[in-house]
């Protein structure tokens, strides 16, 4: 039986590249939500709240505002049904309620769907366990488009992360340099450093430098299209929906990388 999808933001630009992958691969749509005041589109089935997208769906995708991530991830534990959550930017909290939520529902959460970037996680990860940071600085650079609204991306994090995984370590232990301006002294040793752009309508583009005295190797990642982010996130509902049980994921086990 083919599944049946809901998409939070259906609307949205990334709520209709959804839609359409959702229909490509021949799952069924059964509709999404909106925000209030937004205009609905015809041929689109519009649900009340999450709590109705989830009762409808076999797994239900979000990718819109993060401060909505913990109610949206409650709907699903609720439900117990296949969230899949591409919100970037969740404060501390946020991303501990929606841990919370996976204990009684399927949760796979990424700071990207791109498979090509959470590749690039993973080898991000091997670098930086074969690098060490006393020799080796470790810096991030990433642009958007100028409406994005958080920096550093949650991409750029997510690759943060992986480095610091690869070092033994998280991310914050390891401390974040970003925004330099200015007499801020010496770069700490160890240390992750962030630098984001933005402008135009670059739709994502990552770099992570390993910086030796010696040598640098740069390791990069551009999208062109979000479709790629869609593709991804309709495959991780496919996943997450035959889990036999709940649980915090993320596109690496998607991937069977992890």
């Amino acid at each position: 039986m083919a599944l049946r999808i809901g998409i939070i933001g259906i609307t949205g630009r990334m709520g209709q590249l959804l839609a359409r992958e959702v229909e490509a691969v021949g799952a069924i749509l059964v509709g999404g939500t909106i925000r209030p005041g937004s205009a609905a589109q015809s041929g689109i089935t519009i649900l009340a709240d999450a709590d109705a997208l989830f009762a409808a769906s076999d797994a239900v995708i979000d990718f819109s505002h993060a401060h909505a991530a913990s109610t949206h991830a409650a709907a699903a534990a609720r439900a117990q049904k296949a969230f899949i959550l591409g919100s970037s930017g969740l404060s501390t909290a946020e991303e501990a309620a929606v841990a919370e939520a996976a204990q009684h529902a399927p949760i796979v959460y990424a700071a990207n769907f791109a498979p090509g970037v959470n590749i690039m996680f993973a080898i991000a990860e091997r670098m930086a366990a074969a690098l060490p940071p006393e020799q080796y600085d470790a810096e991030i650079v990433e642009m958007h488009h100028r409406q994005k609204v958080d920096a550093p991306s949650g991409t750029a994090i997510g690759l943060g992360r992986a480095v610091a995984r690869g070092r033994g370590t998280t991310l914050e232990a390891a401390g974040r340099e970003s925004g330099r301006d200015g007499h801020n002294g010496a770069r700490g040793t160890g240390t992750i450093g962030f630098a984001a752009l933005r402008g135009g309508q670059v739709v994502g583009e990552h770099t992570l430098i390993f910086a030796a005295g010696s040598e640098h190797i740069t390791l990069g990642h551009r999208s062109f299209d979000r479709a790629s982010y869609a593709v991804g996130a309709v495959r991780a509902a496919h996943w997450a929906a035959a889990q036999p049980a709940a649980g915090l994921y993320d596109m690496k086990d998607v991937l069977g990388i992890g």
